[in-house]
């Protein structure tokens, strides 16, 4: 047998307590796996130049033409492993161990690999902490000047099975390098102001998001992108200083306006509404907040209204540093609540040194008066309340109904009397209620009057889905994403094309709506249209594990179990397919494929895989 003799730097990666993890949910955990490797470890691996030399049942042995590229893999995988962990339950998440070593290897006739360049990658694997990265000292040097991250030398470690004693590091994921700047430009930086020595990114990098991995390289370094871009904010639920919890709508409102306000900067990555709202109440650190969002800045502040004045204190902190860039109080009269806001957003842009923009209709179309501002606020409010009601959607329908009567042309009151009538046709329709005028005139005025009026695009999105015209509302969905990407239209696009066809585009826009919003009530809806559209891409695995993963979050209807049914069908597990099909016929006794045609997105492999899976033709 011929073997070859080289140098190679060798990854080694292997999963934490998979037999804890195997003997709760075998099957489960092997879905996931092999999800994670045909969805981000196999393509990363091929990225950066590596060859899988085998697979280890839960791990891989990986083999680099170099360090730069062996250590870019790991990083990679690990910060997409914390994003895809963020949803998980701690004992239930996948988490990799990775060493890495440059040294000596024998390559046999069939491309195996031996020697000690794999025992001791191997060794370091068993070393690193979960979820980081542990590299000897020989592969170390090849990369230490080229790494943005925080290093903890380990010193000499031994290695099992490893004579001599051998020095390591430990590279710590998501954690920036500690400041090293000659003392002369020391002193330099001491001598200005405080908030002038945040570091500041180019504007451009928000567009080299990786929705994978959280990284992108740049000359040959090691970068932080998503999670330290320099636009990324979350806006939390502004303080109600009043003494009055029923003046926690006049906060939340403030709150929403600067959100909508934040997103209309170029290029900006702002947190959705209702993941930011997640927070309310909650004591949290900012630095552990913008991890978990994975923005670098974080806006927070109270309100407190007296009469017909209204006082908002605001700071801005740097996620990263837990570092205050500024703090500043703001008065106004009620009546200039918007003159108020765009304060705070100038501010806030001032010191980012970033440009604003200034849509012409956006200021004409805002309303002018304090009481038809009030009532819209307190539509809302009761509008977007978790257990929804006839009585609740009546009642917001008035509010907004007089606030267009002091303002007709109220585009936040319009869209939100439209959006009480889609709740109605989702939820207890009227038969003599003509939907159409109801809904597409106030909204198709409200984007007339202010194009830039998010929620009109997605009232008018939503209805149109419902409504089974999916290519108009793709086309809606798109004109308003033109204008402010950060609308929240990309999950109601995504089931948009779900239900047109489109699987891939439909898998991009939710993975989108979920990364903008992770902590949203409804991503246990989002998981479940994930796997849809992996369903129909022919992704059984993947599809298993969305199902799965909505289902932990709080999804137990009907449907997630009538596709997993189908998935198991269709991956040839045929008693787990009976076993899910058994809980949606407990949970709806009327299943059938005739029943289940007109509500389920038209996707031939959930049919297929259903009547696979024994459910009933009629």
């Amino acid at each position: 047998m011929s073997e070859t003799r080289k140098l190679a730097a060798i990854l080694v990666a292997d999963v934490v307590g998979y037999s804890r993890l195997a003997g709760a949910d075998e099957d489960r955990i092997l879905a996931r796996l092999r999800t994670l490797r045909s969805d981000l470890i196999d393509p990363t691996i091929a990225v950066h130049h590596g060859r899988i030399v085998k697979r280890t049942g839960d791990g891989a042995i990986v083999e680099f033409r170099s360090v730069v590229d062996a250590v870019n893999c790991a990083i990679e995988v690990q910060r997409a492993m914390v994003e895809r962990n963020a949803e998980v339950a701690p004992d239930k998440r996948i988490e990799f161990r990775i060493g890495i070593h440059l040294g000596d290897v024998v390559e046999e006739s069939d491309g195996d690999l031996m020697g000690d360049g794999v025992n001791i990658a191997a060794r370091l694997q068993g070393v690193a902490k979960p979820g980081g990265i542990c590299v000897s000292d020989d592969a170390y040097r090849q990369v230490k000047s080229r790494l943005d991250l925080r290093v903890s030398d380990l010193g000499l470690v031994s290695l099992k099975n490893i004579a001599e004693p051998m020095r390591a590091y430990s590279l710590e994921v998501g954690t920036p390098p500690e400041a090293r700047l000659p003392a002369n430009r020391a002193k330099q930086v001491a001598s200005k102001p405080r908030w002038l020595s945040a570091p500041l990114a180019a504007v451009a990098a928000l567009v080299l998001l990786l929705a994978a991995s959280g990284w992108y390289m740049l000359g040959g370094r090691l970068t932080k992108a998503a999670q330290a871009a320099h636009l990324s904010v979350v806006v939390l639920p502004f303080a109600n200083l009043s003494g009055d919890p029923a003046q926690d709508y006049f906060a939340d409102g403030v709150t929403e306006s600067l959100t909508t306000d934040l997103s209309r900067i170029r290029n900006s990555f702002v947190i959705a509404r209702n993941t930011a709202f997640t927070y309310k109440g909650k004591n949290l650190d900012a630095k552990e907040i913008g991890k978990e969002l994975g923005v670098r800045y974080v806006l927070e502040g109270s309100v407190q209204r007296d009469q017909n004045r209204v006082r908002v204190n605001a700071q801005l902190i740097d996620a990263e540093s837990g570092a205050h860039l500024w703090a500043d109080r703001f008065d106004e009269d009620v009546a200039d609540l918007f003159k108020l806001e765009d304060q705070v957003v100038a501010r806030l842009a001032n010191t980012l040194s970033i440009e604003l923009v200034k849509a012409e209709a956006e200021k004409g179309a805002r309303s002018k008066n304090p009481d038809a501002v009030d009532l819209t606020m307190r539509g809302w409010a009761l509008a977007r309340t978790s257990q929804q009601t006839k009585e609740k959607g009546e009642a917001a329908r008035t509010l907004f109904e007089q606030a267009l009567k002091i303002d007709p042309n109220n585009t936040d009151a319009l869209a939100g009397g439209a959006y009480t009538y889609v709740q109605e046709y989702a939820g207890w329709r009227n038969p003599e209620t003509d939907y159409d005028p109801k809904i597409l005139g106030p909204t198709d005025r409200a984007i007339a009057l202010a194009p830039d009026t998010g929620w009109a695009y997605y009232v008018k999105c939503v209805y149109l889905y419902y409504s089974h015209s999916a290519d108009k509302a793709i086309d809606v969905a798109d004109a308003g994403l033109a204008i402010n990407p950060n609308f929240p239209l990309w999950g109601v696009r995504g089931n948009a094309n779900l239900f047109d066809g489109r699987f891939e585009q439909a898998k991009s826009d939710i993975q989108q709506a979920i990364r903008l919003s992770p902590h949203d009530p409804l991503v246990s809806l989002a998981r479940k249209y994930l796997g849809d559209a992996e369903l129909g891409l022919g992704q059984f695995d993947a599809a298993i594990d969305n199902y799965h993963r909505a289902i932990d979050l709080g999804m137990h209807d009907k449907w997630p179990y009538v596709s997993l049914a189908a998935a198991f069908a269709l991956a040839g597990k045929m008693n787990d397919a009976k076993s899910a099909l058994a809980e949606a016929l407990r949970l709806e006794p009327k299943l059938t494929v005739k029943w289940i045609t007109p509500l389920a997105p038209p996707i031939p492999n959930l049919y297929e895989g259903l009547r696979k899976a024994g459910l009933p033709e009629e």
